[in-house]
């Protein structure tokens, strides 16, 4: 099984929040709960504007708070999958190895379950038969995905630069779209951070 969508997207205004993210915490210095973006309210809509500074923060299978900003810096791929998703299974294992070739670069893999409670429990074994040790975060209520991947598409990624600039997306995996994300990790890898 495959997605109809298979090659890198130009950034998706959507996105632009989550490519700030990187850049580290809101202007204001406030905090934000798990899941929630800087600049969110409950009840607001996604989709925010370009100049706001967003973070995510979710639990990972631990326990472990994860945020998007402790990753600045680095070349940063969010992928949303879900144990019920086929492509996921597929593209997993092939993220594990790009975060073992890569990891000592400076890239970094954040592997966000849109599982909920009916298949939440299955997001360990699945991890550890697949042998991911880059975090696997949890988001259970859907927080990030609402506001990342309105689509709730399985598998979604975003490629993000050392600049927190959102790079490429890409919606669903085909066998062989590894070799086109390894090749946008190698240059974005290559590319070092100007002095701010």
């Amino acid at each position: 099984m495959s997605s109809s969508i298979t090659t890198w997207n130009s950034p998706l205004p959507l996105l632009l929040a989550l490519a700030l993210a990187a850049c580290g915490a809101s202007p204001s210095g406030s905090s934000t709960a798990p899941g929630q973006t800087s600049g969110q309210t409950s009840g607001q809509k996604s989709g925010q504007k370009s100049g706001q500074t967003a973070d995510f923060a979710l639990r990972d299978t631990e326990g472990r708070l994860v945020r998007l900003s402790d990753h600045r810096g680095k070349v940063v791929l969010v992928n949303f999958w879900a144990t019920w998703c086929v492509p996921c299974a597929a593209e997993l294992p092939h993220l594990q190895r790009l975060y073992e070739a890569y990891g000592d670069q400076g890239f970094v893999v954040l592997a966000i379950s849109m599982d909920g409670p009916e298949s939440v429990a299955e997001v360990v074994p699945r991890a550890r038969r697949y042998g991911l040790t880059f975090p696997v975060l949890l988001d259970e209520e859907t927080r990030v995905v609402a506001v990342y991947n309105p689509k709730r598409s399985a598998p979604f990624t975003a490629l993000i630069d050392r600049d927190g600039t959102v790079a490429k997306t890409r919606e669903g995996y085909s066998a062989g779209d590894e070799i086109a994300i390894e090749a946008d990790i190698q240059a974005l890898l290559a590319t070092r951070n100007e002095p701010r």
